[in-house]
């Protein structure tokens, strides 16, 4: 039976939007205190405005961080140098508003909490978390996300390098990709916002920005056809960009960092945060846990949730849901997924290997479908066939 097309959109933006400045701001600061404090707790928020950027939130650590001196090293090295472009990384103001964490808080996570739960490490916090991994690419990730991330990748190493000098840091693109069933066929829509110079016509910009970004990166993908639609700028321009033009916050784009709105999300942020909370670490875990569970060939879709209850060292409910998919039943994945692994805060830690500072690499282009992280690895596949039971 032919299945029915549908169509599905995702977005992503560069590493000059500026939520993604706060992103990045926020992460160094962790990855700072983490490499000369693994102990350290971190929920770092960081807000962009004109020439202004705050940086706020709670931290305990053994370390000095010089959170002015990131801040403008992070808007450097996205290509902040000038106001014209939104923000001067030398003459901008940098505020420190960072105090230390709730002892409420600290208690619960240190296991010092409630008698029941004494000596063991409990969730930072409560909440939902979600873990999502299909078969559409290599990556086991959503196509529509992956194409806009390597779209906009691939301006920014042209930014970067001057080989289109007239490109400045702010931009976000629109992926709208075709499917039969759970396939992709093709792509349908490709829209590209870019911030530019004042000079160049808005004929160079389209056809620039269509002949030497999006087609060399789409075109391998074997799906743009004659038929697909492409908005470049569609304002018609796009000079006054970056915080000077929109203002940013940490943890505004977790659609972006996840699965382009594929799969679920529980609502929580990850830039900024230590690894005690489960609002990253369990989302982390999650991905970890879909990616196996389709590596191994028991569904090829499959999205996972973890609910947990702050203080409380385990989760208090797992859930798999395959979307008819699966190979077997559900609930065999459930209990294989117990028996596999440890989805406590701190085996989730452990695991992971998430004490190193990894973080800032995370906080650009998506927190997954990237090889170099330990949450992409399909290490548990045998183990799940061997607890499937």
């Amino acid at each position: 039976m032919k299945r029915p097309k549908k169509i599905f959109t995702s977005e992503s933006v560069g590493e000059g939007h500026p939520d993604k400045l706060c992103d990045q701001i926020s992460d160094a600061v962790l990855d700072a205190c983490l490499r000369d404090d693994s102990s350290s707790h971190v929920a770092c928020e960081t807000f962009a405005s004109n020439a202004l950027i705050l940086i706020g939130g709670e931290i305990t650590t053994n370390t000095f961080v010089d959170v002015q001196q990131i801040a403008r090293d992070i808007a450097r090295d996205i290509g902040y140098t000038n106001a014209e472009f939104g923000l001067d990384c030398d003459s901008m103001a940098v505020i420190n508003m960072i105090h230390n964490q709730s002892p409420d808080i600290a208690q619960g996570v240190k296991g010092s909490g409630l008698q029941e739960f004494a000596g063991q490490q409990g969730a930072g916090d409560q909440g939902m978390m979600f873990g999502f991994a299909c078969s559409e690419t290599p990556e086991l990730m959503p196509a529509p996300i992956m194409y806009a991330h390597a779209v906009l990748k691939k301006a920014a190493a042209l930014r970067k390098s001057k080989q289109i000098d007239w490109l400045r840091p702010d931009s976000k693109t629109q992926i709208t990709v075709e499917y039969e069933g759970f396939k992709p066929i093709r792509i349908k829509t490709v829209v590209l916002s870019h911030q530019h110079n004042p000079t160049p016509s808005y004929s160079l910009i389209k056809n620039t920005l269509i002949e030497e970004i999006i087609k060399p990166v789409l075109e391998p993908s074997g799906l743009l056809d004659n038929d697909t639609e492409f908005f470049i700028n569609p304002t018609g321009r796009f000079v006054i960009g970056g915080p000077a033009g929109d203002t940013g916050l940490t943890g505004r784009k977790i659609i972006v960092d996840t699965y382009g709105g594929m799969g679920r999300h529980g609502g929580g942020a990850f830039s900024g945060k230590d690894p005690s909370k489960v609002d990253r670490s369990a989302a982390y875990m999650a991905r970890y846990v879909a990616k196996n569970i389709v590596a191994a060939g028991f569904a090829e879709r499959c999205e996972v949730q973890f609910a947990y209850a702050i203080g409380v060292p385990f989760p208090i409910s797992v859930r798999v849901d395959t979307f008819g998919t699966e190979t077997v039943p559900e609930e065999k994945i459930e209990k294989a997924i117990e028996k596999s692994f440890d989805l406590s805060p701190a085996g989730i830690i452990k695991a992971l290997d998430l004490y190193k500072p990894v973080y800032q690499k995370t906080s650009i282009y998506g927190h997954f479908g990237k090889p170099e992280f330990t949450w992409e690895k399909t290490d548990k596949t045998e183990e799940l066939k061997k607890n499937i039971g």
